[in-house]
């Protein structure tokens, strides 16, 4: 298996897919959003389940780490 991260970043969110590309299908996709304010969320798909969660992400890296955080 082949896996592409593909991020799309803006100044207060991102949104990610993680992709296989031998068979070209999304494993996962997210957002981040909200970062910067007192209260941000994370939405992240895998299959047919959602997970969500509502936390601090005082900046773009600590949203990376909500991301990695939602794949592990």
């Amino acid at each position: 298996m082949t896996t592409i991260l593909v991020v799309n970043s803006g100044s207060s969110s991102f949104k990610y897919q993680l992709i296989d590309i031998e068979v070209e299908r999304t494993l996962a996709s997210g957002l981040v959003e909200r970062i910067g304010e007192a209260s941000g969320r994370s939405t992240h798909h895998v299959g047919d389940e959602t997970f969500e969660r509502d936390l601090p992400i005082p900046d773009h890296t600590a949203g990376f780490g909500v991301m990695l955080d939602a794949f592990a």
